[in-house]
C-alpha cells in the first residue's frame, strides 16, 4: 500500500490529494509491490516515482487552469496537474500487476486490416 509517507518531500495533505486522484486512475495502486530480484519490476516504486513528479510539477505556471490579469487572479486545477503521459503510466503499471510481469509474445506483423485499426502506429 503506498501511504502519503511514501512521497517524501511532499506535503502531507498534497500527498493525501494526489493519492486519491491516482487510486481513481488505477484502482490497483494499494496493490503494488515490489518484487524481489534483479530483473523483476519493481511496481511500487514506479509508482511513487511517478507520484513524486507529479508532485513536484504541482501548480507550476504551465498547469494553471486559469489566469487573469487585472485584478491578478490565479486558479490552479489539481486534476489538471496530471499529464496524459502520467495517467497513462500508472495505468501501464496496473496492467503489469494483473499480468504477473511484462508482456510475452509479439505483436502480430503489420497489416491492412491493422494499420485501419491503428493508423499511426504502423
Amino acid at each position: 500500500m503506498i501511504k502519503p509517507d511514501d512521497l517524501t518531500g511532499v506535503a502531507e495533505d498534497l500527498a493525501r490529494r494526489i493519492l486519491v486522484t491516482a487510486r481513481s486512475i488505477a484502482p490497483c495502486l494499494d496493490s503494488l509491490e515490489d518484487e524481489a530480484g534483479e530483473d523483476t519490476p519493481k511496481l511500487k516504486s514506479d509508482a511513487i516515482a511517478i507520484l513524486k513528479g507529479i508532485a513536484k510539477s504541482g501548480g507550476r505556471s504551465h498547469l494553471l487552469k486559469s489566469q487573469r490579469v487585472g485584478p491578478a487572479a490565479v486558479e490552479y486545477n489539481a486534476g489538471s496537474w496530471w499529464a496524459d503521459d502520467d495517467r497513462a503510466a500508472l495505468r501501464s503499471l496496473c496492467a503489469l500487476a494483473s499480468t504477473g510481469g511484462l508482456p510475452i509474445g509479439e505483436f502480430p506483423a503489420t497489416s491492412k486490416a491493422l494499420t485501419r485499426m491503428w493508423p499511426e502506429d504502423c
